[in-house]
């Protein structure tokens, strides 16, 4: 489909940064969906209100543009529909890599040969993710965080802006690494690490 009728979920500031990619793309957006009643529209593109699959047609997808990880799992999970991805053509991927679907991929990123990427992930501006990455569904890698080759990064982990990621590191799934932290060895699963070298704050209940 050369022109995809494309529908967004969530009007917040990550909203702006998509339609900004799909404009590029040249992609036709045809509305925002999102549970405030007082938006009316974001950068000149109509906000329907609540997500209602009755005004999608078979052929438009979706992207979810909700920077909460917990979140965008919990909509994907529920909303019956065809998702798309947004990836921004100054983004640098090797045609060995492969992304699933419903991922952003924002300007200036760069991915490396053989990562694989999972579905609903945000890879976001100017983040780097060398070879052989292997990134869970519903990770986001914030702007200027940097992993290196061999990382795994478990489902719903958030890297936060200017982290940067030993080779071979496995974080686990729904952790948070705060920003600007060195991750020099393994983290577990639901924890909060911080600082350089990176040290566990607390656990995620």
């Amino acid at each position: 489909m050369d022109n995809p009728k494309i529908f967004i979920c969530g009007a917040g500031g990550h909203a702006k940064v998509v339609l900004e990619i799909l404009e590029v793309l040249k992609f036709n957006c045809a509305g925002i969906f999102d549970d405030n009643p007082d938006l009316k529209e974001l950068l000149g593109y109509p906000v329907l209100g609540r997500w209602d699959p009755a005004r999608v047609t078979d052929a438009a997808r979706i992207i979810l543009a909700i920077g909460n990880n917990a979140v965008r799992k919990k909509l994907a999970e529920t909303m019956k529909c065809q998702w798309a991805n947004a990836i921004h053509p100054s983004a640098n991927i090797s045609t060995r890599c492969s992304i699933d679907m419903g991922t952003v991929v924002m300007a200036g990123v760069s991915v490396n040969s053989c990562v694989s990427i999972g579905r609903h992930a945000i890879i976001n501006t100017n983040a780097s993710v060398d070879h052989d990455c292997k990134l869970a569904d519903y990770v986001h890698i914030s702007p200027n965080a940097g992993l290196a080759g061999n990382v795994t990064v478990g489902e719903g982990t958030h890297i936060g802006i200017g982290s940067s990621v030993k080779q071979g590191v496995k974080i686990g799934s729904w952790s948070v690494i705060g920003a600007g932290t060195v991750v020099i060895g393994d983290v577990p699963d639901n924890v909060v690490m911080v600082g350089n070298p990176g040290r566990i704050l607390k656990e995620i209940g």
